[in-house]
């Protein structure tokens, strides 16, 4: 079978990209996780798939991944592996760039160890591609869109880890000739977001009848992505990319945040009309603005589609309704991500000293 190693991969992205991987029966997927509290070993194919292995693990633990790629002998390295909450990287920015700048430096190192010691055919096939975000292009007007040339200019410690992250990769490329692709997403939603990010959580207290926190005047505007067709796009890009070339990819949904929160009330009301605080918009409270908050982010993602073929197929209201009905169908989910039974049963962990932090729990930008 074709191997995969696959960073991050128990996260809300990386477990989207799994489940889609492991149903073709060529592939095998290495998953490398660190398990904190927004890896999820539920969101998962069950232990006993013989297309998936997950190994609890740092990215930045270079004898580690150095065993597993001598081990496995992958053909591609995909890496999802990173913090990526904005408010918790003003919160605590030290371990954004733990993982996110010296982890992804050290899994680069020991990528071009492994590439430089493969036979010339395989050195041909190989491929690490690199997930980052729209966020390390900053923060635009009310016109004009991110390509693949826009500056860099991050505004936030989240962004700034990830930027570097990709100014190593190039760097890892045009050094060592390692052969690296680069993504950058907008933001995404679907089942199997943790509940801290902007669309699970205003479901979550739609259906609970807890307040729908908006910052500022919601009117920060942000390109949503269905996950499923940011998984397709990075598959096609894995397997079609050009080397040493970054790849925008947007779902073509631009949205203020108060007009997701709308939707998402609307969407509630008509799935669950019982509820006795219907209308859900009543529920919506503007709180303060969190620093640095970038006004609008939109990609271009016409190079991708162009090139590649890949476009978004998922319209940006029935993804909404698919990811309500998903997080109605599956509270036994959510259930374990609010008391962190997902961790401590599944993965035998000492817990007892991690708990949500719903001050935290507050409308993010990124996935």
């Amino acid at each position: 079978m074709k191997t995969i190693l696959v960073t991050g991969g128990a996260g809300f992205i990386g477990s989207c990209f799994i489940r889609r991987a492991i149903q073709r029966e060529d592939r095998r997927i290495i998953n490398l996780d660190k398990l904190t509290y927004a890896g999820n070993p539920d969101s998962l194919p069950d232990e006993s798939n013989k297309h998936h292995r997950l190994i609890q693990g740092d990215i930045g633990d270079a004898e580690l991944v150095r065993s597993l790629l001598n081990e496995y002998r992958p053909t591609a390295i995909v890496n999802f592996a990173a913090e990526s909450h904005v408010d918790r990287s003003i919160d605590g920015p030290m371990d954004f760039v733990q993982t996110n700048v010296v982890g992804t430096c050290r899994l680069l190192d020991e990528a071009r160890h492994y590439f430089s010691s493969l036979p010339i055919e395989d050195q041909r096939a190989f491929r690490f591609l690199h997930v980052s975000t729209d966020e390390v292009y900053g923060s635009l007007g009310d016109t004009g869109l991110f390509t693949e040339t826009t500056p860099y200019s991050p505004n936030s410690p989240y962004s700034a880890s990830k930027a570097a992250s990709d100014h190593f990769v190039n760097a890892w490329l045009h050094t060592y000739g390692l052969p690296t692709l680069i993504t950058n997403c907008s933001n995404n939603y679907g089942p199997c977001q943790f509940p801290e990010k902007l669309i699970p959580l205003m479901i979550f207290n739609a259906l609970e009848g807890k307040p729908l926190p908006v910052y500022g005047d919601g009117l920060n505007v942000r390109d949503w992505l269905y996950v499923e067709d940011h998984c397709a796009a990075i598959e096609t890009v894995l397997k079609s990319g050009r080397i040493g070339e970054c790849y925008n990819i947007g779902g073509n949904n631009e949205r203020t945040n108060i007009d997701i929160v709308k939707t998402i009330c609307r969407t509630v009301d008509r799935l669950c009309p019982d509820l006795p605080h219907s209308p859900c918009e009543s529920l919506i409270t503007y709180v303060t603005d969190r620093p640095g908050h970038d006004r609008r982010y939109a990609i271009d993602a016409s190079k991708i589609r162009n090139e590649l073929g890949w476009q978004p197929q998922q319209a940006f209201d029935d993804g909404i309704e698919l990811t309500v009905r998903w997080y109605l169908n599956n509270r036994a989910w959510v259930d374990r991500v609010n008391s962190g039974a997902y961790r401590r049963e599944r993965l035998g962990l000492n817990t007892s000293t991690w708990r949500p932090r719903p001050d935290l729990f507050c409308p993010s930008q990124k996935t």
